[in-house]
């Protein structure tokens, strides 16, 4: 079975260690963005893996696209188009300075994109996951209309359809609020990821949960995963990440799946020393695609999520260049950190 994602893949560029944004004259050069994330992750892990995004026809877009081949990832999919790469800056917060992100994807080339200008047919072709998330619905009212086309047709083909619902509060500018179109796309979606502040944000289902205290209830996430899946009877199953912000640099890390029958609560970690944490949440987005597709137990499938984002943290850079073996040594209880000869 192969697995695409689709989405907007950026440049990166971020401030050295935790200098604010040109403290110095130098920027690190990178790529990133949601999807490509979890298409990355799960080529690691050894799944045929693919990633489509319209992009400018450039040196750079074609230096990304390779970085994609590098780390195993088909692009044969990714189209080329009018508009510009877009590009993210990042400043890696510290103690109780946060971390900052500034976008500038304004005309980007998918942004620009409109419904038709994808072949679904080709596109779909031997696909049996389809990733998507609520990013790319954000960055223009076109995009949102394609990505609304790209659900539909993955479900019109049986595809399995994973959304990763992700607000974003500095991308939706172009007239429609996240509910407005999330609550339809997720019509759509089999598999539903989140953290607690995107079921209020982007569907507008709120159960009294506090996204900014630090401590999280967990009873009151059973609640909220409750209340989204009766919301959308076509949901097959909704996972919550837990993130107990401690600091810009510790976090407890755990999650929550409710699959309609059984709630499942995984192990919660206590991150410290955080080198990375952008793409934490595409690095469990995958993790669980993947526990899905090769463990017979869902609490299997979410503790490998769960494990596979804590070590995100300790990497540098959106991707998260793990293997299945390494993930599979921290869920069975070896987090230890020891130099391994």
């Amino acid at each position: 079975m192969k697995y695409l994602s689709f989405g907007e893949i950026m440049l990166r560029l971020k401030s050295p260690g935790h200098e604010r944004l040109f403290q110095g004259p130098t920027l690190e050069a990178t790529f990133g963005g949601g999807e490509a994330n979890v298409s990355v992750s799960l080529a690691n892990y050894g799944l045929e893996s693919q990633f489509m995004t319209i992009l400018p026809d450039n040196p750079i877009a074609r230096a990304c696209i390779a970085e994609l081949r590098k780390l195993g990832v088909d692009t044969s999919k990714i189209q080329f188009g009018k508009g510009r790469m877009g590009i993210y800056f990042l400043e890696a917060g510290a103690n109780q300075r946060p971390s900052k992100v500034i976008y500038d994807r304004e005309y980007s080339a998918i942004s620009l994109a409109k419904p038709g200008s994808i072949d679904w047919e080709k596109a779909f072709r031997d696909v049996g996951w389809f990733h998507i998330t609520g990013i790319t619905p954000a960055i223009s009212a076109s995009a949102a209309e394609l990505s609304m086309e790209a659900v539909k047709e993955a479900k019109k083909r049986g595809v399995t359809v994973s959304c990763d619902l992700n607000f974003r509060k500095n991308l939706w500018k172009y007239g429609k609020t996240a509910p407005e179109v999330m609550r339809e796309l997720v019509k759509y979606v089999d598999v539903a990821i989140a953290n607690e502040e995107d079921c209020q944000k982007s569907l507008g289902i709120e159960v009294n949960v506090d996204v900014k205290s630090g401590e999280l209830d967990t009873d009151k996430y059973k609640a909220l995963s409750d209340a989204v899946l009766n919301a959308y009877p076509n949901l097959k199953m909704i996972a919550i990440t837990l993130r107990e912000s401690r600091s810009a640099d510790i976090n407890g890390w755990a999650a929550c799946l409710n699959d309609r029958e059984n709630f499942y609560l995984s192990r919660k970690y206590e991150i410290q020393d955080i080198v990375d944490r952008v793409g934490g949440g595409d690095s469990f987005a995958s993790g669980l695609i993947f526990g899905l597709n090769n463990y017979k137990s869902r609490q299997d499938a979410l503790e490998f999520a769960v494990a596979a984002s804590c070590l995100k943290h300790s990497i540098i850079g959106d991707f998260n260049r793990v293997t299945v073996d390494e993930v599979e040594n921290l869920m069975g209880g070896d987090a230890s950190g020891r130099v391994q000869r």
